[in-house]
């Protein structure tokens, strides 16, 4: 039998783990739209619901064709060539196999009947603002944590979690036109899980108590934070489940994952996490990059590259001014034929925004680089950021920039 003091029935053979007093108390949602860019997609095509339909890259050959007779014909998975990798699938595109961040060939032999549709960034950043202004409407506290995802504090509304989580999606749904899942629990942890128990359009509630029966069955990989060398050796250990690794005292986790992985571990597998919903916090650094739908060498390519680093510099810089930032790090990023990857960055007396400086700046990075094979990626970053009126920034957090130059990998939705 557990201690009173517990916050969830402990399985065999692990220790107690508590959280502080105010965590029982806490209810915190996790939303996440439903394929957010393909359901962006559907409400520009709506013809094309219920069909395979993926979006990946921004060829203009992609883009629907206007007939004759008024009817659109679309791109299909089966005439791609290239080298690219997918956005998003709808969900009929996912029962073939296809996911996001998929390369896009490999996506055209699983399912090559799919549509295939152009990225439209302007299109989804619109439908993001009316998103999570639509969760504000609702909730008090709110936290940005991407395009499509946020968590909410929803501790002192006066109402069931159900309820709110209905009011939820009642307002998300009559802004956009498009569903969302969410996840409430005691915390963010509890909350990012849960979300994902029944999409699409679901609603999942999750308390303390429910730990073993909702939360223990899950395979550990779903805590974000376990990747995939943590889990091959959780797996050589025996590990498969998050309800497996509780049943570990910390003792044993740290002995073989290190004192503070260890810890981190036992604590998140006990659904045991006191972070704040945070509504702001300082950027560490903003970057973007491009994936080329062929490689590309440093001297027969030269004035291709040279007018696609151009861009990404003017559009790392147009970020930083748009935010409000300057930089005293500019770096650089390339991944060679090989796959292998390089970083290249240098430290500047006095902090940076301006275009031609940062381009000058990244230039000389990519100076310290063999260049003789030919190039798949390229990207620059700027870091050691401050505020452009002087206050220094507090590196809370990395701010990712949701939009690449360029076709390349997103998070899955």
């Amino acid at each position: 039998m557990c201690p009173k003091l517990d916050p969830v029935p402990v399985p065999p053979g692990a220790a107690a783990a508590s959280g502080p007093p105010e965590a029982v108390a806490r209810r915190i949602v996790h939303l996440d739209m439903d394929a957010f860019f393909a359901s962006c997609e559907l409400s520009k095509y709506p013809e094309l619901r219920g069909r395979a339909m993926v979006v990946g890259g921004r060829r203009a050959a992609h883009q629907p064709r206007l007939r004759e007779d008024g009817t659109r014909e679309f791109s299909l998975l089966r005439d791609y060539v290239g080298r690219g990798v997918l956005t998003t699938a709808t969900y009929e595109a996912r029962t073939f196999g296809v996911h996001s961040g998929m390369p896009t060939m490999k996506a055209a032999r699983l399912a090559p009947e799919a549509v295939l549709l152009p990225v439209d960034f302007d299109l989804y950043r619109s439908y993001s603002r009316r998103f999570k202004d639509a969760v504000r409407s609702v909730a008090p506290v709110v936290e940005e944590i991407g395009i499509d995802e946020v968590y909410a504090d929803v501790s002192a509304l006066d109402a069931d979690a159900h309820g709110i989580a209905v009011r939820l999606k009642a307002a998300v749904r009559e802004a956009t036109g498009l569903t969302c899942s969410v996840g409430i629990a005691p915390n963010k942890l509890l909350a990012k899980l849960c979300s994902d128990l029944q999409k699409p359009d679901g609603i999942t509630v999750v308390t303390m108590a429910d730990l073993p029966t909702r939360i223990w069955p899950l395979p550990a990989a779903r805590i974000n934070g376990i990747g995939p060398k943590a889990s091959a050796k959780l797996a050589e250990l025996g590990i498969a489940t998050i309800g497996e690794v509780a049943a570990r005292d910390e003792v044993w986790l740290v002995e073989r994952f290190g004192r503070s992985y260890g810890r981190w571990l036992h604590r998140v597998s006990h659904g045991v996490d006191d972070r704040p919903v945070v509504t702001w916090s300082e950027p560490v650094s903003m970057s973007r990059e491009t994936t080329f739908e062929r490689n590309l060498h440093a001297v027969r390519d030269r004035a291709e590259l040279g007018e696609v680093f151009t861009r990404l510099c003017e559009q790392v810089s147009a970020d930083l001014q748009r935010k409000g930032y300057v930089a005293r790090t500019i770096g650089i990023k390339l991944r060679f034929e090989d796959f292998r990857t390089v970083t290249r960055d240098l430290t500047l007396p006095e902090p940076i925004a301006d275009a031609k400086a940062l381009r000058r700046t990244a230039g000389t990075c990519l100076k310290r680089v063999d260049l003789a094979r030919t190039i798949r990626l390229l990207g620059v970053r700027a870091s050691a950021l401050e505020r452009a009126d002087g206050a220094v920034s507090e590196p809370e957090r990395q701010l990712a920039i949701d939009f690449e130059a360029g076709p390349g990998p997103s998070r899955p939705d």
